[in-house]
């Protein structure tokens, strides 16, 4: 080789390096990332950037997932340590982690003691089985969660969605694509400085504040609640960035009527719970038998104006709760016994929908079909609960009695599906009192009267029985029972889960609710191929690298002594 060849060459090889250096020194300045996967699954949306990119102190965040788990849980690992990267990009030093294995020390009194204290404060327990060393099935106890902390306060963070609709293989992709909101919503909920206020309406029979005692605890950690009675100011509404209505038994009247109307007009949002038929449970749980009958709140107009009707009709499905029923012949001990009741449906979500999407079945009591009426254009209506594919509708007045559940169910005779529950309006309304007089409901006051709203939301829902705990009177005091629980069957459905995220979407002007519609897709190998083509790939992973190696040498030896030769 010439020396000017050798020249040129090492001149070459120090422009390199001098171009390295330099791509490099740039890019400590000048970040980007690229997201190459069809779900954006590593891409942080904007509304949790803005969350994020708020913060004015630091978050500390506690992941009680680590140590040896089963593969599921190391991918949804993987997943959260991912996120948490990304999160520290956008946030810097204002945001710190760390993932702690509960189970480390090798003292069962330790762990036990451990165990308890993340119970204690909020975080939940799965047991999982899994292969140890020798083949054999090991139980092990995991805390799928994390505590989010600031400023010495912290908020528990249950990761894992259990629906029993569900395969064990979605549930756990499902924990997966609910993450981003999950963290969002809790450093959201943690960080907030300024509350929004909402309004259970009284005075009307409305649920009282012990049978909506568990939701209004849960609410209460993100808004300011009040209880309101609107018989008086026209606006009293005002100050409320959403208003509930749950359950009226007694009439509305006409000024009350207006009060809330002139409250949706200005962008108020509201959250109905209506139950258009009465049962009076009393009768039934006494062994007695009760009429369904109407329930006039004279509020029916007001919702047609608005675009739905709920029908004077109760839904009856297959897919429902049990109750205890006494099997004793009469006279005897009484013997009870769990028995379906049909007059209970589990009521499915949609999935395509942020409120709903991910979420267990809804338990209901006596629901009602709900209708969407007229031809604004101007308003998006979108059912989100629904009966199951096997139900029937009941009209009233009808007679109901617990013997009932003595007589054989005709499968045949439930030919009714997916009966709508509940429905979101989103758009712009029309005053129902347009062309009316409304002196008489100003009293006086001045008061500027809107025919058309502005652009608002609200989501009606036929079954005041979906947002009520369970009230129970004890030596000990009054017992309020966790929204959704049954304690018949031990389980906790859905209903609180619903109710937290209607509110989010009618009070959500970030949009961050919409994280929940976030879908990853599931890529999980077919396991009857992976069975009987498991000797095939394994000899495909295993040599056929090392043959194509053994190739590649080969070819680039001949090749060499082919020119140099």
């Amino acid at each position: 080789m010439s020396k000017n060849n050798k020249k040129q060459h090492i001149i070459q090889l120090l422009f390199a390096i001098a171009i390295i250096i330099l791509i490099n020194y740039i890019a400590g300045y000048i970040y980007f990332r690229i997201d190459l996967t069809t779900d954006k699954r590593y891409t942080i949306s904007e509304p949790s950037k803005k969350v994020i990119k708020e913060l004015n102190d630091i978050v500390y965040i506690e992941i009680y997932l680590d140590g040896d788990m089963p593969i599921a849980f190391q991918r949804m690992r993987k997943s959260l340590l991912e996120l948490m990267d990304e999160f520290r990009v956008i946030a810097g030093d204002n945001i710190k982690y760390s993932f702690i294995n509960p189970s480390k020390s090798s003292d069962q009194s330790k762990r036990n003691a451990i165990y308890q204290e993340l119970y204690d404060r909020g975080l939940n327990p799965t047991n999982v089985k899994d292969r140890d060393r020798e083949g054999g099935i090991a139980e092990k106890v995991l805390f799928p969660g994390a505590i989010v902390s600031f400023q010495g306060n912290e908020v528990p963070l249950n990761l894992l969605i259990n629906n029993p609709g569900f395969s064990a293989e979605v549930n756990l992709n499902n924990s997966i694509q609910s993450l981003e909101y999950s963290f969002i919503d809790a450093i959201r909920k943690i960080t907030a400085t300024e509350r929004k206020r909402i309004a259970f309406i009284e005075g009307q029979g409305e649920l009282d504040e012990y049978q909506t005692g568990d939701i209004t605890r849960e609410l209460s950690g993100y808004y300011d609640i009040d209880r309101v009675t609107i018989k008086e100011f026209v606006t009293i509404l005002d100050p409320y960035e959403a208003i509930i209505i749950a359950g009226p038994t007694d009439s509305y009247s006409e000024k009350s009527k207006f009060i809330i109307d002139q409250y949706l007009m200005r962008g108020g949002k509201i959250l109905w719970f209506i139950d258009e038929v009465k049962v009076d449970v009393d009768s039934l749980s006494a062994g007695s038998t009760t009429f369904a009958l109407y329930n006039d709140a004279n509020i029916d107009d007001q919702l047609f104006k608005y675009g739905v009707r709920i029908n004077p009709t109760i839904i009856q499905d297959m897919q429902c709760a049990i109750i205890p029923v006494n099997t004793a012949i009469s006279g005897a001990q009484p013997k009870f016994a769990p028995a379906p009741w049909i007059y209970h449906p589990l009521l499915g979500a949609s999935s395509n929908h942020p409120v709903t999407r991910n979420l267990n079945m809804i338990k209901s009591e006596f629901p009602s079909v709900i209708d969407t009426v007229g031809q604004n254009p101007n308003i998006k209506k979108e059912f989100i609960l629904f009966s199951s594919q096997n139900s029937r509708l009941l009209n009233v007045p009808a007679l109901i009695s617990l013997e009932q559940i003595k007589d054989e169910i005709d499968p045949y005779s439930f030919n009714q599906p997916y009966q709508p529950v509940a429905v979101v309006l989103d758009g712009v309304f029309e005053s129902v009192f347009k062309n009316r007089i409304i002196t008489e409901y100003t009293a006086g006051q001045p008061f500027e009267y809107l025919e058309k709203s502005l652009s608002t939301k609200m989501i009606v829902v036929s079954d005041a029985d979906i947002i009520r705990n369970e009230v129970r009177t004890r030596a000990d005091g009054i017992f309020l029972s966790p929204l959704g629980y049954d304690r018949y069957s031990k389980q906790t459905y859905g209903n609180k889960d619903l109710v937290m995220n209607m509110v989010h979407y009618l009070v959500d002007k970030d949009g961050i609710i919409n994280l929940r519609s976030r879908e990853i897709t599931l890529r999980l190998l077919d396991k009857n191929k992976t069975l009987n083509q498991r000797l095939k790939w394994q000899l495909i992973n295993t040599l056929l690298p090392l043959v194509l190696i053994i190739i590649f040498g080969l070819t680039w030896n001949y090749l060499r002594r082919r020119k140099y030769s």
